[in-house]
């Protein structure tokens, strides 16, 4: 059997840049390891990264008074020709007012019909990088309108509930989506984010980040 050696180029104290179209060495450490960048990482230093943002700190909005199948407080409509992943979720509850807290993310094959407009924000801060071809919604107490929930054409990515009073102190109210298979939306079709409980809305703060890819590079 002949052997093969494989060696990269050292680039740790001058990193490459070259244009699309170019060849380029692999790129190693001083000490011969090869450098491989993960997937989310590389996807966000070429500008695919974006986020739509409810609530601020101090200023928090409130969620719905209960839980319905078409109100959403926030969500994000992939636009036709791309391929949105859904990375990353968090919602902090600022006032865990009312009762059976419901929160939940899920996906539609229908876009988002109402609610107030928000241009999802690079998750790069470079303010030359590309716009998101993505359209989002960001309203509070369930007024950002989607597709009906139903077995048939509603995908649930991620859920939590707790049906009791809670108590100040007692409840760990920051809620993050971490996926290890990311959900996915696609040409018109809908994710979206509900914050909601009995009696009184919880209010809160939240984001939901998604890379946004070429539909032509995917499918």
């Amino acid at each position: 059997m002949s052997e093969v050696d494989v060696m990269v180029r050292v680039g740790q104290d001058s990193p490459q840049a070259v244009g699309d179209d170019n060849w380029v060495d692999w790129k190693g450490s001083k000490r011969g390891e090869g450098c491989v960048i993960d997937f989310y990482t590389a996807m966000l230093l070429e500008g695919r990264g974006y986020q739509v943002k409810a609530g601020d700190l101090t200023t928090p909005l409130v969620g719905d008074v209960v839980m319905t199948t078409t109100a959403a407080e926030m969500a994000v409509d992939a636009a036709q020709g791309y391929l949105d992943l859904i990375v990353f979720a968090n919602i902090s509850i600022r006032l865990a007012t009312g009762t059976l807290h419901e929160y939940c993310i899920k996906t539609v094959d229908t876009a988002s019909s109402s609610g107030t407009s928000f241009v999802p924000l690079r998750l790069l801060g470079d303010t030359n990088g590309a716009r998101c071809s993505s359209t989002a919604r960001v309203q509070a107490a369930g007024s950002v309108t989607v597709q009906a929930d139903a077995v048939t054409t509603t995908r649930v990515l991620w859920s939590v509930s707790n049906p009791l009073v809670v108590g100040a102190g007692h409840e760990f109210t920051t809620h993050n989506y971490e996926p290890r298979m990311p959900g996915s939306i696609a040409n018109n079709a809908c994710c979206y984010v509900c914050v909601a409980a009995t009696g009184t809305g919880p209010s809160y703060y939240a984001n939901l980040d998604f890379l946004e890819l070429a539909w032509a590079a995917v499918s």
